[in-house]
């Protein structure tokens, strides 16, 4: 009963029920009467209620009500309980009134309390210094505050210490760099060399408060008190992991249990610390000096140590900027990780880690997608499949979410191989509606940014024969979702294009679950339409409508075709012309349709990219196979003499053929010696070559004729080949004339050469 009382007087106050005036009459007297009760659970909810309302009461109230009577309330007289109380309401009250009342009537009862007989009263009154000293000022926080913080860092007992501690952290930034360095930076020091000695729990104060005490005294420590303060941490960061690793060399005994989870504890601490430490050594250092501890925290044996440093991973990367890349190993191992909690905790920051390592920390596009990070689309497909394992569902939708993020990261044919299908068997497979839609969301924004026409249409064709004409009706519900998030994120015409008639089949559907949904989503799905240009598609509609009005049997669906029938009357249809009351929405799909165009565009360049590529290699290797050839006639004039002289030590009835034909050879030969380099090139092209050669083997032979006649004809089509491979259309009219060239030359060729073999044959 006085619990609820307590939190129901707090109501009253908050929804403001009565005027201020009429509650503190009625209400605040009840409330200070309840404050001390002597159960210690009635006392802490009145305390509270109390504490709250402070905000809202008037300085004349609390002065007379609250702060008078507390003179006599925070005297050694009373109880432990008052003084307490006093403790927290002096705290509270210090923000309220002017300076020089809180240094008349609330600053002599605070030193009092600092020095009462009591640790839990000097302790309580400590933790309270930090809120009295934003109210005072940084002069009387100096005079008054500081030397009774330093008395209470010396206290006997160990939690006075420790809350000391606790509230000059909190007050670093009020002190001068002189007050830091020579006050509070040597017991700073004192504390931490006694922490390991000391109770755990000022070891856990240590470990959670140490990263900003080292912000607070970065700029006043010399390099070796930096260094100091550094190994501190890096030994917090193994504490209680030494012994397992088998590096127990002080001949400690194992910790038991108890330690464990406290040394457990001082390493998550130390994980949440992790990015102030990053600021403290600087992130050009944070290889040398950082990386081995930051490893370690990544693979710490407990649960909750690597939940922390995934929660932090993400300011890890914005801190390390330019020099993320050296972290991805780390990313990988925690997306990696056996925990769903670490996975949970890493997700909610993946989009925006993501894209820093894919860009190297830099605000510019990246040219190349995933360079940095190799291994990631194995990872992350990994930690799909481990969280659709587990009864977890609403870690697996978190993390389908999240990997709408990958058209930014990987490229399109990655995701089309590794992402997208797997979608489409979410959606059909799993039997969590939160998580369905999530894979359909997602498949929608893949296939949004997919760059392949073929991958589009073949993606498009299977949601609507696997999902709209699905045999299971909830096939066909996910499909209207799906709908659903094509009219979002897609532009009026591409819905209209290739989802508006197979959503409007589903009119006929036998379940009337499927019609109901259907229902629901007809004034979107009219909201696509431009008139006057999509009017058929509009008949279409208002013809479902009719059916469905005349037709439907279920009253449910009846009941929802009716209000659907009024919602779309209401509707105004958008003009392909401009019209300022649809401003936004028309630019915004104009903006929608600008980017699918784009996206077709750029799959054109890529096609003719690689065809131009295509044609650039074939091009190189022909041009491989002309200067191969080109080297064979140049070795041929040697080879065909030898075969030459064969046939003429046959047929002594030629000699004067010979030796003409090895005149002619020394000529030839003799102008190869001139002209190395133009040699071959005239042989190839010039028709004089052509005839020396005919008149050269004359009366050698056939097949040496045919063979050397052969390879010119040869060399000189390719020539002309290659020379009109990259012209324009006309340019076909005159390989034509070439090849006919070509085919006369030669018969006038084989002309001659049957003249020579008859005379051959009449002169024996």
């Amino acid at each position: 009963m006085q619990l609820t009382a307590a939190a129901s007087f707090l109501t009253i106050l908050q929804e403001e029920s009565v005027s201020i005036q009429t509650y503190s009459h009625s209400f605040l007297h009840i409330i200070l009467q309840h404050v001390e009760h002597r159960d210690a659970g009635v006392s802490n909810a009145w305390l509270e209620t109390l504490l709250s309302i402070i905000e809202a009461l008037p300085k004349e109230t609390l002065r007379h009500e609250i702060l008078n009577p507390l003179v006599s309330k925070a005297q050694l007289s009373q109880t432990l309980q008052s003084r307490l109380v006093s403790c927290k309401l002096l705290g509270k009250l210090a923000n309220k009134f002017e300076a020089h009342i809180i240094k008349r009537e609330i600053l002599p009862l605070v030193k009092s309390l600092c020095q009462d007989v009591e640790y839990e009263v000097r302790s309580c009154m400590c933790r309270q210094l930090d809120i009295i000293a934003q109210g005072i000022g940084t002069e009387l926080t100096k005079s008054i505050v500081l030397p009774e913080l330093i008395e209470l860092a010396r206290d006997e007992s160990s939690s006075v210490r420790l809350a000391a501690f606790e509230t000059l952290v909190n007050l670093l930034e009020m002190f001068d760099a002189d007050d830091r360095s020579q006050t509070i930076l040597p017991l700073v020091k004192s504390f931490c060399e006694k922490s390991f000695k000391a109770d755990e729990t000022i070891l856990l104060s240590l470990s959670l408060h140490l990263g900003k005490l080292c912000h607070g005294l970065y700029g006043i420590l010399t390099p070796d008190q930096h260094l100091r303060f550094l190994e501190f941490y890096k030994k917090l960061c193994t504490l209680g992991l030494q012994q397992e690793n088998g590096h127990n060399d002080n001949q400690v005994p194992p910790p038991n249990q108890e330690q464990e989870k406290r040394y457990a504890s001082v390493r998550k601490n130390c994980a949440y610390n992790f990015p102030a430490m990053i600021v403290f050594v600087d992130p050009k250092n944070f290889h040398m000096e950082l990386y081995s501890t930051f490893f370690c925290l990544c693979h710490d044996p407990e649960v909750p140590v690597r939940h922390t440093i995934a929660i932090c991973f993400y300011e890890v990367s914005k801190l390390l900027s330019s020099g993320v890349y050296l972290i991805y190993k780390e990313l990988i191992a925690l997306l990696q990780d056996e925990s769903l909690e670490v996975l949970d905790a890493l997700v909610d920051h993946l989009p925006e880690t993501l894209e820093l390592l894919t860009t190297g920390g830099e605000s510019s596009v990246q040219e190349s997608k995933l360079l940095a990070v190799p291994d990631l689309i194995p990872a992350l497909t990994a930690a799909e499949q481990r969280a659709a394992g587990s009864l977890k569902w609403r870690t697996h939708e978190k993390i389908l979410q999240k990997y709408a993020c990958l058209p930014h990261i990987i490229s399109s044919d990655q995701i089309y191989y590794r992402f997208l299908h797997r979608m489409f068997t979410i959606m059909i497979t799993n039997n969590v509606l939160p998580v369905q839609k999530a894979a359909s969301r997602t498949l929608c924004i893949f296939l949004r940014y997919n760059r392949k026409q073929e991958q589009r249409h073949e993606i498009i064709q299977k949601l609507i024969e696997q999902l709209g004409q699905g045999k299971s009706y909830w096939y066909r519900l996910r499909f209207l979702d799906t709908c659903e998030f094509i009219i979002e994120l897609f532009s009026k015409s591409f819905f209209c294009k290739y989802f508006f008639l197979p959503a409007l089949e589903l009119t006929h559907d036998p379940v009337a679950n499927v019609r109901m949904k259907l229902c629901y989503l007809l004034p979107k799905v009219k909201s696509t339409l431009k008139i006057p240009a999509d009017k058929h598609l509009l008949q279409q509609l208002e013809l479902c409508v009719r059916k469905l009005l005349c037709q439907e049997k279920d009253k449910d669906v009846l009941a929802i075709v009716k209000r659907t029938v009024l919602e779309l009357d209401r509707m105004e249809m958008s003009m392909d012309a401009f019209q300022k009351r649809f401003y936004e929405k028309d630019s915004l799909d104009q903006e929608k349709e600008r980017e699918e165009l784009l996206l077709l565009e750029m799959e054109q360049l890529e096609k003719e990219k690689q065809q131009n590529e295509g044609r650039q290699n074939s091009d190189k290797v022909f041009e491989k196979k002309q200067r191969r050839d080109s080297k064979t006639s140049a070795v041929l004039p040697k080879t065909i003499p030898m075969s030459v002289a064969g046939s003429s030590s046959c047929t002594p009835s030629t000699s004067k053929e010979v030796k003409k034909s090895k005149l002619v050879r020394s000529q030839s030969f003799s102008s190869q010696a001139l002209h190395p380099k133009y040699g071959n090139l005239e042989k190839c092209t010039g028709k004089n070559s052509t005839t020396v050669y005919a008149t050269s083997v004359s009366g050698t032979g056939k097949s040496v004729l045919s063979y050397t006649d052969d390879s010119f004809r040869t060399r000189n089509s390719s020539g002309n080949a290659s020379l009109y491979s990259n012209t324009s259309l006309p340019s076909t009219s005159r390989n034509i004339n070439n090849s006919v060239d070509q085919k006369n030359n030669g018969s006038k060729d084989t002309q001659s050469r049957k003249a020579t073999l008859k005379s051959r044959k009449s002169n024996p």
